[in-house]
């Protein structure tokens, strides 16, 4: 019989977190971790809220040490603010197997190992991911992060999946397009509802200036979103005909 869910990779959304302990009858436990990290840094406990389970990785696991760094002045940040997300202790890798120039870029001499992940810390030393460093968007000198962006498009009844990327602008340099997989029990939304909802959460700069369905997405072997994939193919012109209205 089940005696609990664990779940690595991408974060699991809130309301997918209270389905499965409902349907299951079990708890559900988030685990955080990297191929150089052999391989988990946090956990969420069995008796954590739905929403700790759902918007963070939880603290660290004995004997890990982590903090979040300012990845430009390499300066440990205050609590809650964001920065890249580092670790060290007795899990880390000794070396990228023939590949100097990246060990260096990710494993530091003291031990600290270079993630590559955007997070925050609360005062309970619980961490939430909130992008990737290569996946951020600077649009018009503004550092936007898209996790927060498909959090909340997550909770919108006509959204199944989704993933936000940013695009080339001539103008502000970046701009986000959100690509949706849509629920395809109910009619699918409007730009003009969509962006509603976002504005009613978040400020107006991080409302997507392209919106677009799409039946599935490319994954990576571990069924994490190739998002480099989405933006190759929108600049070929491939989504031109399921632009939503």
């Amino acid at each position: 019989s089940w005696s609990g869910v664990v779940s690595g990779g991408s974060q699991v959304p809130e309301a997918l977190v209270n389905k499965i302990e409902e349907a299951l009858g079990v708890d559900f436990t988030i685990v955080y971790g990297q191929t150089e990290c052999s391989p988990v840094l946090t956990n969420t406990f069995p008796n954590d809220s739905a929403e700790d389970k759902g918007t963070t990785i939880g603290p660290p696991i004995g004997h890990v040490e982590l903090k979040i760094v300012d990845p430009e002045s390499l300066d440990t940040v205050a609590i809650g603010a964001q920065g890249e997300l580092w670790a060290r202790g007795f899990f880390t890798m000794i070396e990228y197997f023939e590949n100097p120039e990246a060990t260096a870029e990710t494993l530091l001499p003291d031990g600290w190992l270079r993630t590559g992940d955007l997070a925050t810390m609360d005062e309970r030393g619980y961490c939430r991911i909130v992008g990737r460093l290569k996946d951020m968007v600077i649009r018009g000198g503004e550092n936007l992060f898209p996790v927060e962006i498909e959090e909340v498009l997550m909770k919108h009844p006509t959204v199944a999946e989704v993933a936000v990327v940013g695009l080339p602008d001539e103008r502000w340099g970046e701009v986000l397009g959100a690509f949706l997989r849509l629920d395809e029990q109910v009619d699918a939304p409007t730009v003009s509802a969509l962006r509603d909802y976002i504005r009613t959460q978040l400020s107006p700069q991080k409302t997507p200036a392209f919106w677009y369905a799409v039946d599935s997405f490319p994954l990576t072997g571990s069924g994490k979103i190739q998002k480099f994939a989405l933006r190759t193919s929108w600049e070929a012109g491939e989504h031109e005909a399921s632009a939503l209205s």
